[in-house]
């Protein structure tokens, strides 16, 4: 038996108010990008997640792609395979700080570090567009709570 992958729109219109339109993984804002961020069970469906609004969040294409039913990573410091963020239980703050012309997300415990690398937050693509838009002051977006 499947669970059901069906999430009604006002629960998705949730996530994303909850989110302010942001990745919830990578902070990247969904107001100019050409397509909808998805809406990510944090815990997978196959792993016993649920469809609950304590289970989703926000996620980039990228983000959703790359985390595909992951639950952990490895953090080549440590040496050991860690969880990955949690945007439900984990701040993103203890994880991640910007780097300081904002083109970079640092991990900063293992879980930040092993999330960084896994998601490939600090891809040359990315780290591209974050220079454009830094440059018509739209990076880093103005409802990142990382930036209040």
């Amino acid at each position: 038996m499947s669970a059901n992958r069906y999430i009604t729109e006002a629960t998705q219109n949730q996530v994303r108010q909850r989110a302010k339109l942001l990745c919830e993984y990578c902070h990247a804002s969904e107001q100019w990008q050409y397509v909808s961020f998805t809406v990510d069970h944090v815990v997978p469906l196959t792993k016993g997640g649920a469809n609950s609004i304590d289970n989703l969040a926000l996620a980039c294409f990228h983000c959703n792609r790359q985390k595909s039913d992951k639950i952990v990573a490895f953090d080549e410091q440590s040496l050991s395979e860690v969880p990955l963020f949690n945007p439900r239980t984990d701040s993103w703050q203890e994880h991640f700080i910007w780097s300081t012309d904002t083109l970079l997300i640092i991990g900063l415990t293992p879980t930040g570090r092993a999330t960084a690398a896994a998601l490939t937050f600090n891809r040359a693509r990315i780290i591209n567009i974050r220079a454009a838009d830094r440059e018509i002051r739209r990076h880093p977006p103005p409802n990142d709570p990382t930036q209040n």
